[in-house]
């Protein structure tokens, strides 16, 4: 019998679909499961690991907070993005990948029974930490739509702020693709302001960007830096998902209390690793336009192959969500009929948020080229649309 901190942490479903995929080691399966990408690393980072497997300093619990020139570079990154300015020193904890550093957070920040603001649909994993702190999930939905996801102001103006202890957001958001318009984060900023609330931004894939969108940081807003934690990771931007790599950037009293569980939970980050995301950090030739130009041509590939169904594009990330209700199915028998009939490895949206998430299934396209991805249409129909 579980613990009852255990008690509403659900399964991601990933798990259980990268299982049934590799079981039947066929080759012609499109792995669209899981958040890989195979867009490689860049060149100086990759370097960089290999010169740290020879240092010492690399092979070191210290220091506790992370590599100073990785909190430099972390803190310089956020700078670029905020235009606000931060003290490594006392404003940078570096964390053993994004979502620990989220976890540590939502520790030194939450008291049992707080409640979180997040979209609906939103990642489980998200959702899942804020539960293992002992926060509680306030949704406010993400509305679908042929134009993408935009957020539900009036249900966001519906919400009491005096609920709310901490707002947990990201654009683009996972699993959905949304990507905030200006007018969205000015409401969900003036909310924050009602709830007087931290605002916590994931930034894990915040220039992950299609159709010349531009990066809006929260904490640009007048009067936000004192209130805006930023979580950013190497894995997705820089595809370096194995290093297991974050930062916290955010004012320096939260930041003390963040390194207080930092160094409660996994002690220190990987040592080999950390001097490789610093100079990702640092390099103009990271390769992240190239990158997201590719992931972009494999969106436009999907929802021109997929034009028959109703996905709701994606205007940033890694992943796209198609409705299958009108079929009349649910995610979960859509992933089962999809890896069955179409050979393709897709999650359903079970738990990932409220019960109305569990309509969806999430395409990855950043792990599958074009070449492997076209007639991806006709594979879905066979799928879906078949007898049952």
């Amino acid at each position: 019998m579980s613990v009852s901190r255990l008690t509403h942490i659900t399964r991601i479903g990933v798990e259980d679909m990268g299982a049934l995929a590799d079981a039947l080691a066929d080759p012609d399966v499109l792995r669209m499961e899981n958040l890989d990408t195979d867009l490689r690393p860049p060149a100086v980072a990759l370097a960089r690991t290999h010169q740290a497997v020879d240092e010492d300093d690399a092979n070191s619990y210290l220091p506790f907070v992370g590599l100073h020139t990785l909190r430099e570079a972390a803190t310089a990154h956020v700078a670029r993005t905020s235009g606000c300015e931060y003290d490594w020193k006392t404003e940078c904890v570096v964390s053993a990948g994004g979502l620990a550093g989220i976890l540590n957070t939502l520790f030194a920040l939450l008291e049992p029974g707080d409640c979180v603001l997040m979209t609906d649909p939103i990642y489980v994993g998200l959702i899942n930490r804020v539960r293992l702190a002992g926060g509680v999930p306030v949704y406010v939905p993400l509305r679908a739509g042929r134009d993408g996801w935009r957020l539900d102001r009036e249900a966001l103006d519906a919400l009491a702020p005096a609920r709310v202890k901490l707002a947990l957001l990201m654009s683009p958001a996972m699993p959905t693709g949304a990507v905030f318009t200006p007018a969205e984060w000015q409401a969900l900023i003036d909310f924050c302001r009602r709830a007087d609330c931290w605002l916590v931004n994931d930034t894990a894939m915040e220039r992950i960007l299609f159709d010349g969108r531009t990066v809006i940081h929260p904490a640009s807003f007048p009067g936000m830096r004192a209130k805006v934690i930023s979580v950013g990771s190497a894995s997705k931007e820089y595809r370096m998902i194995g290093w297991r790599v974050g930062w916290v950037v955010g004012p320096a009293a939260v930041l003390a209390d963040v390194a207080r569980v930092s160094l409660s939970n996994v002690v220190c980050q990987t040592g080999i690793a950390m001097p490789a995301v610093a100079a990702a950090l640092a390099t103009a030739d990271d390769g992240i336009a190239a990158c997201v130009a590719e992931w972009q041509r494999r969106r436009d590939l999907l929802l021109n192959e997929l034009a028959d169904f109703n996905v709701i594009p994606p205007h940033g990330g890694w992943s796209l969500l198609i409705d299958v209700s009108d079929r009349g199915l649910d995610g979960a028998a859509a992933a089962r009929r999809l890896l069955e009939r179409g050979r393709i490895a897709a999650t359903p949206m079970v738990n990932w948020g409220s019960a109305d998430s569990a309509r969806y299934v999430r395409l990855v396209y950043a792990n599958e080229p074009l070449a492997r991805l076209r007639g991806i249409g006709a594979r879905v129909a066979q799928a879906l649309d078949g007898d049952p």
